[in-house]
C-alpha cells in the first residue's frame, strides 16, 4: 500500500498537496496489458487523520461494483482489524467464469435472436438528434463539456412516482419519457433515440461480483402532437422491458451488427444518454473510524 506521508506540512499546505496527489492519482494512467488495474494509496495528513484513495480502471468495475467493494472492505476491515478470518463466503463463480459464459451463450440462434430484435427496433430510426445547439458540432468528437447541477424537488419526484405507476412504470421510464418528450420538442424530430446504461446483473449468481457487466442500451421513442403523455409513457414502458428482455447484446456488437454510416463528430446510434442513477451503494462504517 502506497503512503503518503503530508503530517509534517502546515495545514493549509497539507490540504492542497492532498489535492495534487488525488488529482495525479486518478489521472494516472493503466496498463491494461500488465496491470495493475486497481490501485490503493494512502495519504497521511495526521497520526489520526488518513485519506484512502482506491482507483480502479472502468474495464474491471461498474456502478454495481462500488456497492459490492464497499460491503466488502468494510466486512474485512471489521474482521481483520479483530484479529478474525475472512468472513466473506467463497464465491460460486468468478468473473472470468461469466465472461466464458457468455460467450459461449451468445453465440448462434441466440445471438440471431438479440441481433434480429435490435435491427428490427432500430430500422430506419434517425442517425443524428439535432438538437440546436449555439456552436457548431466539431468535426471531431472532443469530449470537452461541462456539468450543470440542480436539484428536483421532493414533491416533484413524488408526483412523478405516482404518475409512472399510475401506468404500470417505472420513475425511470416516466423520467424518460418526459426526457425524449423534451428532446422532440428542442429537435423538431419526432423519431428520437437515447442511449442508457443497464447493470446487466440479471442471474443471482453474478451480483456478488466485482467487474464490467455494464451494458448501453439504445431506446427509441416515436412521437405524435396528438398523443397524450399517457400514450407515450406506456410507449416507453413497452419500449423499455422489451429492451431489458434482449440486453445480453453487448452494444459493439449491436454497432458491428448494424454497421451504420460512422463519423467522427458523433457517436453512432444515439448522441444523448439518461441515466437513473439508483445501484445499492451502502455506507461505509467501519470500526474505530469516522
Amino acid at each position: 500500500l502506497a503512503l503518503d506521508d503530508l503530517s509534517a506540512l502546515p495545514p493549509g499546505e497539507r490540504e492542497f498537496q492532498l489535492h495534487v496527489r488525488l488529482q495525479a492519482e486518478a489521472q494516472s494512467p493503466f496498463a491494461l496489458a500488465q496491470g495493475p488495474l486497481v490501485r490503493a494509496r494512502l495519504v497521511r495528513l495526521a497520526h489520526n487523520d488518513h485519506v484512502l484513495a482506491l482507483t480502479l480502471h472502468h474495464i474491471v468495475s461498474d456502478g454495481w461494483s462500488m456497492g459490492v467493494l464497499i460491503r466488502e472492505f468494510a466486512a474485512l476491515y471489521s474482521a481483520f482489524v479483530q484479529d478474525r478470518p475472512s468472513p466473506l463466503p467463497p464465491l460460486p463463480i468468478q468473473y472470468a467464469d461469466f465472461a466464458h459464459w457468455q460467450r459461449q451463450w451468445l453465440s448462434g440462434p441466440v445471438l440471431d435472436t438479440q441481433i434480429g430484435f435490435w435491427r428490427e427496433q432500430l430500422s430506419g430510426a434517425p442517425t443524428l438528434l439535432a438538437l440546436p445547439t449555439d456552436r457548431v458540432r466539431p468535426a471531431t468528437l472532443s469530449f470537452a463539456g461541462a456539468t450543470l447541477s440542480f436539484e428536483v424537488p421532493r414533491s416533484t419526484t413524488a408526483a412523478l412516482n405516482e404518475l409512472a405507476q399510475a401506468r404500470n412504470a417505472t420513475l425511470f421510464m416516466g423520467l424518460l419519457a418526459a426526457f425524449q418528450c423534451l428532446l422532440a420538442r428542442y429537435s423538431g424530430q419526432d423519431d428520437v433515440c437515447v442511449g442508457t446504461p443497464i447493470a446487466n446483473r440479471n442471474r443471482a449468481e453474478i451480483e456478488p461480483l466485482i467487474g464490467c457487466f455494464i451494458n448501453t442500451l439504445v431506446l427509441r421513442a416515436r412521437l405524435d402532437p396528438r398523443m397524450s403523455f399517457d400514450n407515450l409513457l406506456d410507449q416507453v414502458r413497452a419500449t423499455a422491458l422489451a429492451a431489458y428482455a434482449h440486453q445480453d447484446l453487448p452494444f459493439e456488437t449491436l454497432v458491428d451488427a448494424l454497421n451504420p454510416q460512422r463519423q467522427l463528430s458523433h457517436t453512432p446510434l444515439f448522441q444523448v444518454m439518461f441515466v437513473l442513477q439508483n445501484m445499492p451503494m451502502g455506507t461505509l462504517e467501519l470500526p474505530g473510524l469516522d
